[in-house]
């Protein structure tokens, strides 16, 4: 999971943990990246798309997507809607506040097809 904030970050780890995956959790894009190229056995990636220091999530999505195929991606934000976004292909979009039980639902259903 990629967050900034780290009071986030946790409550995200927890919400994988209960979905019951093992969350690794990523400070920054470059963090998120060294663990993507090292981390064969990532099946999902969460990620929050209100990024710092000018970083577009999208374009990391769509990255991601790119470079790692069968990877599913998560997506959240404050700051976006569903409306403003080109979202890479098999991606879903959670706007914030969301409910838990929807996005361990998703991960949940994303992995039935990596079983």
């Amino acid at each position: 999971m990629i967050e900034d904030e780290p009071v986030l970050r946790l409550d995200a780890l927890a919400m994988v943990e209960q979905a019951g995956f093992e969350g690794i959790e990523a400070l920054d894009v470059d963090d998120a990246i060294r663990t993507l190229e090292t981390r064969p056995d990532i099946r999902i990636v969460y990620m929050d798309l209100d990024m710092p220091r000018g970083v577009q999530g999208i374009e990391l999505a769509a990255a991601i997507r790119d470079r790692w195929p069968p990877i599913e991606i998560i997506l959240t934000a404050a700051t976006f809607s569903r409306e403003n976004l080109s979202l890479p292909v098999r991606a879903e979009f959670f706007a914030k506040p969301f409910r838990r039980s929807d996005a361990v639902a998703t991960m949940q259903r994303m992995m039935e097809g990596h079983a």
